[in-house]
């Protein structure tokens, strides 16, 4: 069969089933794979409901009941989606060359199309830990002066930083009205990361102290993840999250926030349940960094108990399980997850909102590829619409560790 555009398009969508897009996205990616998903997330915006009060027509004066009787305390969150994209870009001369080898053009093809999945996949997967901000790093260090290094506050942060990727740097998380650092605004280039280090290698570029990195076109516009519903500060008078203030309750509307850090780790995720299981919650997974899981293995050492959990029969993640007031609890690694804060969830409260599969292949025209206008190649995009929402946040803790 003679190579061309409709026949390599066929070819693809034999290759890139649901299934197969799936497991290269769950596959390193715990808290992501297991998730529940909603994918009919239409509309400009979707009402989550949250009953955080029970009616107060109750006393042992049946007269006092009456006269002191309230309605149930109600919010609702309206989750707005977030739009993501990652392209791949393939040579039309690659095309050409491979006319009479099928094979040799699918291998070329799906090396950068994977390339573009796993990129939107990460972002995905690191934005359903963060806070809507996009940031992916802070500065260590700097004076607002120029500099061809940016050494990471946090070593960890590594893993979201790629050779090629370019940047943006910014005091503030959000409503910035002071613009990025001088030269910085159009984006800078990242040209070699040291992974032991945590430094960058970039362009010139003004750095101060504790800037916030974003990858370029982030900045306030990722999802609202984890971070974003359990913040590490209660909710304040001024708070609006997707349309509601949370300071009526700040913590059956924003989460539980526990301070381990003084304690051993085994006795922070125990106190955490804890205090979850005080608020009615019962909590089935804590998710933590490598690090914090290889802290709890070596502190366990013999009574280490491990658990598997399967998501589908070809991915599963390796767990340890820990017992809690309320039931088992699986503390599960996931790269993703912060090193200094571990997230115990009752999972059944949390979901991802999307339209469509997250992420996917945007081919909802039929055309799985365009032609480049300023190159000869054609384009593959990938990306997804979506957003977290939680229906309890009351039920989960985010544990300083």
């Amino acid at each position: 069969m003679a190579l061309n555009m409709t026949t390599f398009a066929a070819a693809l969508k034999q290759h890139y089933t649901n299934e197969r897009v799936e497991n290269m996205v769950y596959k390193d990616n715990p808290f992501l794979a297991m998730l529940s998903k909603y994918e009919q997330f239409g509309g400009e915006n979707l009402k989550l409901p949250i009953k955080y009060g029970i009616p107060q027509g109750r006393s042992a004066s049946f007269s006092d009941a009456q006269a002191n009787k309230t309605n149930s305390q109600l919010k609702a969150f309206l989750l707005t989606r977030v739009s993501d994209y990652s392209l791949a870009s393939i040579k039309n001369e690659t095309l050409e060359a491979s006319k009479g080898n099928a094979n040799a053009f699918m291998e070329a093809a799906t090396f950068e199309i994977d390339g573009a999945i796993e990129a939107a996949t990460r972002s995905l997967a690191i934005s359903l830990f963060g806070d809507g901000s996009g940031a992916i790093g802070q500065a260590a260090s700097g004076t607002g002066t120029a500099v061809t290094s940016i050494t990471l506050k946090s070593i960890p942060d590594v893993t979201n930083f790629e050779v090629g990727m370019k940047i943006q740097l910014n005091a503030t998380k959000s409503g910035a009205t002071t613009g990025f650092a001088p030269g910085s605004t159009t984006g800078v280039e990242v040209t070699a990361v040291n992974r032991d280090t945590g430094v960058l290698t970039v362009a010139s570029v003004a750095v101060t102290a504790d800037d916030y990195i974003y990858q370029m076109g982030d900045y306030d516009g990722k999802l609202s993840g984890i971070e974003a519903w359990v913040p590490a500060s209660a909710p304040g008078s001024t708070d609006s999250f997707f349309g509601v203030n949370r300071s009526a309750d700040a913590t059956r509307l924003g989460g539980i926030r526990f301070n381990g850090s003084s304690l051993p780790l085994e006795e922070a995720l125990i106190g955490a349940a804890a205090r979850v299981a005080r608020e009615g919650g019962k909590p089935d997974v804590c998710f933590v960094n490598y690090s914090a899981f290889a802290d709890l293995e070596k502190a366990l050492g013999s009574k280490v108990s491990y658990v598997d959990e399967k998501v589908n029969p070809e991915i599963g993640f390796r767990g340890i399980l820990i017992h809690g007031p309320r039931g088992p609890i699986k503390v599960i690694p996931d790269q993703n997850c912060p090193p200094d804060v571990a997230y115990m969830l009752q999972m059944d409260v949390w979901k991802l909102y999307s339209l469509g599969k997250a992420p996917k292949i945007l081919d909802s025209d039929g055309l799985k590829f365009l032609r480049e206008s300023a190159d000869d190649a054609i384009e593959v995009r990938v990306g997804y619409y979506a957003q977290l929402g939680c229906r309890g946040p009351g039920y989960n803790a985010r544990i300083s560790l």
